[in-house]
């Protein structure tokens, strides 16, 4: 009897992309599937976890799976173009073929969170990983306590998702709010920057996990207002998946200190964040 070959996890699985969104001037959504139907039927992962889009010819880059687990009719990828490799993503439409290896790296842990109330702040395309697990929770809503939700861009036209906003605004389940840095016309909602609006809100810590993802300026800030509240840093999660470069932990491009983001993140703990060298 003969063993089964084990999966390559160099070679990306070929995929299609179904739709493409445009969410904000220099951020676009790419709906994708699996073209084996086997593959993408059985295609398992958990929220949090990345996988690394390949342009051929061109190279590859990794970004959150972020649709959730629970709603699997294709894997959501929101690339913000920063260089070539996402500019030429950002050229891609609907019946092109991109390279998916998926999934990569460690993800949110929703177990020890369930029956524990859930603060997410995000800002920008910091949106993106924070989606997946929110609306993973929001799928096993009796699992857990009461959810809100902070998301904040520099401006209306840098909000990612906004077609999902009014939902998530409405939902009795959901307490969201949304704030831009400056006033702007015909914004009706908060006014002023993520680390000051959290202070506002005043969420309490106890009994309370918060998620925080975005730029690292404003994660910086956020943690620091998070302590304010008195959260632990053992209460306080974020996700570092832009620093992976191969994945696989095998380039050695994404260690901090004896860490490799890509094997043993891309979800860390503050706490596990403050055992390493000051390197973010």
């Amino acid at each position: 009897m003969t063993n089964m070959p084990e999966k390559n996890l160099y070679l990306p699985e070929i995929a299609t992309i179904q739709e493409v969104i445009q969410e904000t001037p220099n951020i676009k959504t790419f709906r994708v599937i699996l073209d084996d139907e086997e593959k993408m039927r059985e295609f398992t992962y958990e929220p949090g976890q990345v996988g690394q889009l390949s342009v051929f010819g061109v190279g590859e880059s990794t970004f959150v799976i972020n649709s959730p687990p629970t709603r699997k009719e294709y894997l959501q990828f929101s690339v913000m173009r920063v260089g070539e490799l996402t500019s030429k993503l950002h050229q891609l439409s609907a019946g092109d073929k991109i390279g998916v290896r998926a999934p990569l790296g460690n993800y949110f842990p929703y177990e020890s969170m369930k029956g524990k109330n859930i603060v997410f702040i995000g800002g920008g395309i910091g949106m993106a990983p924070l989606r997946t697990l929110m609306l993973f929770m929001l799928d096993n809503r009796a699992d857990y306590g009461d959810i809100s939700l902070l998301y904040g861009a520099r401006s209306p036209q840098d909000m990612a998702f906004q077609y999902e906003l009014p939902e998530w605004l409405e939902r009795k389940d959901l307490n969201t709010v949304l704030t831009i840095d400056n006033p702007s016309e015909g914004w009706e909602h908060t006014v002023g920057l993520i680390p000051n609006v959290l202070l506002e809100m005043e969420p309490s810590a106890e009994n309370t996990v918060a998620v925080t993802c975005g730029p690292p300026i404003m994660i910086k800030f956020t943690m620091q207002a998070l302590k304010k509240l008195k959260f632990e840093d053992t209460q306080i999660i974020t996700t570092l998946e832009k620093r992976m470069k191969c994945g696989v932990g095998i380039c050695g491009r994404c260690n901090i200190g004896d860490k490799y983001v890509c094997v043993d993140g891309p979800v860390f703990t503050a706490a596990e964040l403050g055992e390493l060298p000051n390197e973010l």
